[in-house]
């Protein structure tokens, strides 16, 4: 056993943080989605699977984040998970600048689906099993499932370390990178979404290196995949996409009036948005 810790710690910083990063988000969902298939094959009718799952996130939180389990690490693990409180004035930047990134990146995939050809994402067959009602709590426990233990695993654990050894920019690369290729599970997901994923978890990321706390990043990413949910079953709208129709891209159709209008409104709102994040660091170096 001292063998194989002193082998870790002679590990470069970046590939530990990696490592700990995936296992933790590893920890964190495996239980949810197996929880989820069970719940599809026995009783759909009845979102039985949600409390158990509340309880493992529950303790799965004590232990990550270094209130609940063996004294031992405990330090190390808050540290790592960067659940750090934040004042008022911090809270209400932080929530800004996220929704105006968001908004951004939104704004970003409006200009995008006219320049290529975005995949669609397709709603699970098997979900048409569930009533409503256990839909329902899916989306919500499924979202704060997300937001929690990817929040957690990302922008706490694997890129607070990366940042401490190579600095902001090389940690929400990597972390961003990784972020999106932990999507590819999905058949839809490939290649061409990875720019998506970098620039989400760029505003994420983001936040959590001005705030060293993924709490806001946290309540924004379980807020938008519950909206990402709702568009997906409602509209029939992936989280990506523009529109649940296709729409011509502009090397066939020209760029029309609604391109140019979309590409206006990107410049505007991210300009704001690199406004609410420079004030963010403002505040940050004032308080020290």
């Amino acid at each position: 056993m001292k063998a194989l810790i002193a082998l870790w710690a002679r590990l470069p910083v970046l590939v530990r943080a990696v490592v700990t990063g995936i296992l933790v988000a590893a920890a964190g969902t495996m239980p949810w989605a197996l929880l989820v298939a069970a719940n599809l094959r026995y009783l759909p009718a009845l979102p039985w699977a949600v409390p158990p799952a509340a309880l493992y996130l529950w303790l799965f939180w004590r232990f990550v984040s270094g209130r609940g389990g063996p004294r031992a690490g405990a330090a190390t693990r808050r540290a790592l998970c960067r659940a750090n409180s934040l004042s008022p004035d911090a809270w209400a930047l932080s929530l800004l600048a996220g929704v105006l990134g968001l908004a951004t990146v939104v704004l970003l995939q409006r200009v995008m689906v006219r320049l290529v050809i975005l995949p669609q994402q397709q709603q699970d067959a098997a979900a048409a099993r569930a009533s409503l009602a256990t839909l329902a709590l899916w989306v919500v426990m499924g979202s704060v499932v997300a937001g929690v233990v990817e929040e957690t695993a990302f922008r706490g654990y694997m890129q607070g370390a990366i940042e401490r050894r190579h600095g902001p920019m090389i940690a929400i690369l990597v972390t961003g990178s990784l972020f999106g290729l932990a999507h590819f599970g999905h058949p839809e997901v490939g290649l061409v979404l990875l720019p998506y994923y970098l620039a989400v978890a760029t505003v994420y990321g983001a936040l959590a290196h001005l705030t060293n706390s993924i709490f806001p990043s946290m309540l924004l990413h379980a807020g938008g995949n519950m909206l990402g949910a709702l568009a997906l079953f409602g509209q029939g709208r992936s989280e990506w996409q523009a529109s649940s129709r296709p729409v011509p891209l502009v090397w066939e159709s020209g760029a029309d009036v609604a391109f140019w209008l979309t590409v206006g409104s990107l410049l505007l709102v991210g300009a704001a948005a690199v406004a609410a994040y420079s004030a963010l660091a403002r505040l940050r170096a004032s308080v020290g």
